[in-house]
């Protein structure tokens, strides 16, 4: 089963932590994280596209990327240390930290902790 093709049926409550998450490289990224698609546009009633749950092993990283003038996302830090950088910054982000990545800018994640690094990932159509 792809997360990416099933996400948790029937949305309206799951434990993140029973849900099976899936391998990738994301964005081109420096070696794979786990993710689970947990509900896609198709099961909300909002303007959200997806809400994902992502693991990011130590060492790894969500390649630099840009999304389309009509998306709007959010990362919400669980666990973990990261290093973020977004449209030629670079900061430095960790539990509790919620980050927005504006319509059409460039962003990428390392973790640079020696634990995982835990987060929601929120996508939005704008405009």
């Amino acid at each position: 089963m792809s997360a990416t093709e099933h996400p948790v049926d029937e949305f309206d409550r799951c434990n993140l932590y029973e849900l099976s998450q899936e391998h990738t490289v994301a964005h081109n990224g420096v070696g794979e994280i786990l993710f689970r698609r947990i509900a896609t546009a198709a099961s909300l009633a909002g303007a959200c596209n997806f809400i994902d749950f992502t693991t990011m092993p130590p060492g790894t990283t969500i390649g630099l990327h840009r999304h389309s003038d009509d998306e709007e996302e959010f990362y919400l830090i669980l666990a973990g240390r990261g290093k973020m950088h977004q449209d030629g910054d670079e900061f430095e982000v960790g539990p509790g930290d919620l980050i927005r990545n504006p319509p059409g800018g460039t962003h990428a994640l390392a973790n640079i902790g020696n634990e995982v690094l835990q987060m929601f990932v929120f996508e939005v159509r704008v405009g």
